[in-house]
């Protein structure tokens, strides 16, 4: 919660606050010379109305952050909360009382008042969900014209190269495979491991799967419940292929599911077929790290790619030959927390970039203004026409 929650969200306010003056500001930039005795500039302006609708999965820190960007832009927003998450609902318009209401405003409601929402000619739509329901909003959206960003999900792979250091690669896995049950769009949705080294890696994530959560993560402390008794069902129908190696029970009446390694997937298995947001972790093996490419390639591009090795030729090798919005080397999740690193999907994941200064110019029209003098008024621009005006002003533009 602190670390993916509210911490998050005041890092993000923190660094808007010290750098609006300076995002705000009009940016001068160069002028041809055909615009003789003219400047120019860009100036951020608020788009006006926006709507941000948020998730239930971390329901603070993705209604806040997009919160933070709009308002440091100048727009007025409402944010439509999942009905799933109505105590922090509670929290956050505590927490807003103190703006007026048409300022900001916070809506708690079913898929009806989303609807009921979306057909209104809002200036601005930040979206963040599943890729179907974002298929929905874009299509209202584009009924208005209006601009939207879609913060979607997707199949992210996770590369364990020969050559990884598999202590640190186990603990860095297992920690962004099961923040939240895995219910984190983010997370590393399955690892591709040498087979040279499978074996090791599964006792490893093992092992730290324990350390971290105990021989009974149900009855521990630390670990999250899965959203609904719906989504266990649809998880535990996931554990069917494969071989167990950790894990594998499930409770629908109490909404939990252990962290779960399921070795010996194939890719064309069901659990290989969609994003599986909850805490299985399939693992895949290959021979000849050419196999790994087909495997991606067979889900659309993902949110996010990870590699863990030393080899910095495998590397740079892996990023040119996949697409995603992010990306991490010997690691996973964390490139969501740097204010400096945009982040956003590409493709059925995601379309836009947001946090730290991109969050401002996402929710800001960057206007373009040109500024032409008075002094004196260039000829050549006006009819009638000639030889000599067309090469000169080939000239200038040249």
């Amino acid at each position: 919660m602190v670390a993916t929650e509210t911490r998050f969200v005041i890092k993000e306010l923190n660094h808007a606050i010290r750098n609006l003056r300076s995002w705000s500001g009009r940016k001068r930039v160069r002028t041809p010379l055909v615009h003789f005795l003219s400047w120019s500039y860009i100036e951020p302006q608020p788009y006006g109305q926006v709507l941000v609708l948020s998730p239930w999965n971390f329901p603070f820190q993705l209604a806040f952050v997009p919160l933070i960007g709009a308002i440091a832009a100048g727009n007025c927003v409402i944010v439509k909360m999942s009905q799933q998450v109505p105590n922090t609902v509670a929290v956050m318009e505590k927490i807003l009382s103190g703006l007026p209401d048409e300022v900001v405003s916070v809506i708690n409601g079913d898929h009806s008042v989303s609807d009921f929402l979306l057909d209104y000619k809002f200036d601005y739509i930040f979206f963040t969900g599943s890729c179907r329901i974002g298929k929905h909003v874009m299509k209202k959206a584009a009924e208005n014209l209006i601009p939207v960003s879609l913060e979607l999900g997707g199949k992210n792979p996770c590369v364990v190269a020969a050559d990884a250091k598999l202590d640190f690669a186990a603990k860095r896995i297992v920690w962004g495979k099961l923040i939240n049950a895995g219910q984190t769009c983010i997370c590393p949705d399955y690892v591709i491991v040498d087979k040279r080294i499978k074996s090791k890696f599964l006792a490893e994530v093992s092992k730290v799967i324990n350390e971290f959560y105990g021989s009974d993560s149900k009855s521990g402390n630390n670990f999250s419940r899965i959203i609904s008794r719906n989504s266990v069902e649809r998880l535990d129908s996931f554990i069917k292929q494969g071989e167990i190696v950790a894990g594998g029970e499930t409770d629908p009446e109490s909404c939990y599911v252990a962290p779960t390694v399921i070795n010996n997937v194939k890719p064309g298995d069901p659990v290989m077929q969609e994003e599986i947001f909850g805490p299985l972790l399939p693992v895949l093996e290959f021979d000849s790290f050419e196999e790994v490419y087909p495997i991606i390639e067979q889900s659309p591009k993902p949110l996010a790619v990870y590699i863990f090795s030393t080899n910095r030729k495998t590397v740079r090798e892996f990023l040119r030959r996949t697409q995603s919005g992010t990306a991490a080397i010997n690691d996973t999740v964390m490139q969501i927390a740097s204010p400096f690193l945009p982040y956003g999907g590409i493709g059925p994941s995601g379309l836009g970039r947001y946090h730290g200064k991109k969050s401002f110019e996402t929710f800001s029209n960057m206007r373009s203004v040109l500024v032409k003098s008075n002094l004196i008024d260039i000829w050549l621009r006006y009819p009638p026409y000639s030889k000599f005006k067309t090469r000169l002003v080939s000239w200038l533009m040249s």
